[in-house]
């Protein structure tokens, strides 16, 4: 029978250092929220229940921590005395019965879920309390980690530690795995005796010694543990977590050629021999297909990118822009929810939204689909081999058939036939000689303007 794991996850804390309107477990790391991380990595590690301590913004911090496929159950900390009573909040569920209950941090969204199964598997292997733990270059302000002969005796906080303690630079990073049989004896025998007078989550693990159990340290890098209190730790954590995805992404044969300027969503989907020129930014609900080369300083959010296809330079596409095998959206350009074809071709300075555009059309520069009347968003139909001269603007609704011609300069306002040639524009008048009075009309002006500003002496 599979073993069961239940997560509490502690998302109440204070969040008066981000001097934010929103609970910082809902700020967003790689366009998801911190909380939806852990939870996220918690699935990943086989965990099936979480019990989710809140406070702020409770509904929607339960909200996003459901985006993760893992079932949770919030439940609300209405004192805030410590990391043992904010456990202690979860006790119905925990009395549910689980083989292991690890309490996970909601702040801390760089949590491998590698590392966790690593603790599950020290308790599997024997241990009552498994705790991870962090090398710090600098451990003050951290609790140390007290080994003796291989096992771990006490967690001292620093403000407790004596100095030979805080010596020391194996550091608690938080987490801690309990045997889910004794979990809430353990956290019912926490006490308040410190300098504090809060109840520490972390003397389960001398509880548990002094009952004859067995309790492990693991060691996990630094930065998997770090928690977010402030905007400059949220930077640090979106720094590392864009660094790894980066490297995932060209270990899976993605080509970057400046990878730090090039921003990534958790979601973002990159095929191998794609190609990524500096500048360029990732939102959410992105597929770029193989051999696409997306050039810099380009912005792009909810596309969909076809095999071959190239988009920018200085080029965005909105939601629902789907560009099609071998395509182009070049620079200057602009698409929202719009099907651009195989082959076809969008190369500067143009905004297509909500429309269609068939196979090999080309669309010249600063053409326009108006596809907005104030009120409604309107469909412009564009056929395959159509060619749209510049400056054109299409007013939807509207459609140009199949290999159809729209001269440039035209406002096109009716349906184009297909093979036909459409002139949307006035005739041209040369008038001889005018260009001369218009320039002595315009002179006399500026003197006369010249004059009136002039101070009276």
């Amino acid at each position: 029978m599979a073993r069961t794991c239940l997560a509490v996850i502690l998302a109440a804390g204070d969040a008066t250092r981000m001097n934010s309107a929103i609970s910082k477990v809902l700020h967003p790391v790689g366009n998801l929220p911190i909380i939806s991380h852990v939870t996220g990595a918690a699935a990943r590690a086989g965990v099936s229940h979480a019990a989710l301590v809140v406070g702020r913004d409770a509904e929607a911090v339960t909200a996003a921590a459901g985006r993760a496929e893992i079932a949770v159950t919030a439940v609300v900390q209405a004192e805030r005395l410590g990391t043992g009573h904010a456990v202690r909040a979860a006790r119905d569920v925990i009395s549910r019965g689980f083989d292991d209950v690890i309490v996970l941090y909601g702040d801390a969204p760089l949590i491998n879920p590698e590392s966790l199964k690593a603790a599950q598997a020290a308790r599997q292997a024997g241990a009552d309390v498994v705790v991870l733990g962090f090398r710090a270059a600098d451990p003050t302000g951290y609790g140390r980690m007290i080994i003796e002969n291989g096992e771990l005796v006490a967690i001292r906080e620093h403000r407790d530690a004596s100095e030979a303690e805080r010596r020391i630079d194996f550091c608690n990073g938080g987490i801690i795995t309990m045997d889910g049989a004794q979990a809430l004896s353990l956290i019912d025998a926490i006490g308040n005796a410190n300098a504090k007078g809060e109840y520490y989550l972390t003397d389960v693990v001398e509880i548990a010694r002094a009952r004859g159990g067995k309790v492990v340290a693991l060691e996990a890098p630094e930065e998997d543990l770090m928690g977010c209190n402030t905007r400059a730790e949220l930077s640090e954590i979106e720094a590392v977590w864009q660094r790894r995805r980066r490297t995932a992404l060209m270990l899976s044969g993605v080509s970057m050629i400046d990878p730090s300027t090039v921003y990534l969503s958790h979601d973002t989907e990159i095929a191998p021999d794609v190609t990524i020129e500096p500048g360029v930014w990732f939102g959410e609900g992105v597929r770029v297909g193989r051999n696409a080369v997306i050039h810099g300083f380009s912005h792009i959010e909810g596309a969909t990118i076809g095999e071959g296809a190239q988009v920018g330079p200085f080029a965005r596409l909105r939601p629902g822009a789907d560009l099609g095998e071998d395509s182009k959206v070049g620079n200057f350009c602009e698409v929202k929810k719009a099907e651009i074809g195989p082959g076809a071709k969008v190369n500067h300075l143009t905004y297509v939204g909500d429309a269609r555009i068939g196979a090999g059309a080309n669309i010249g520069a600063g053409t326009i689909t108006c596809n907005y009347d104030g009120v409604n968003k309107h469909l412009t139909e564009i056929g395959a081999g159509a060619f749209i001269g510049s400056n054109s603007s299409l007013v939807a609704p509207v459609r140009i058939g199949d290999m159809a011609y729209v001269a440039s300069g035209s406002v096109v306002t009716v349906d184009v036939p297909a093979d036909a040639v459409a002139f949307g524009r006035a005739r041209q008048e040369n008038r001889e000689g005018m260009a001369k009075v218009l320039r002595e009309k315009a002179r006399a002006l500026k003197a006369a303007l010249t004059a009136a500003r002039k101070p009276v002496e």
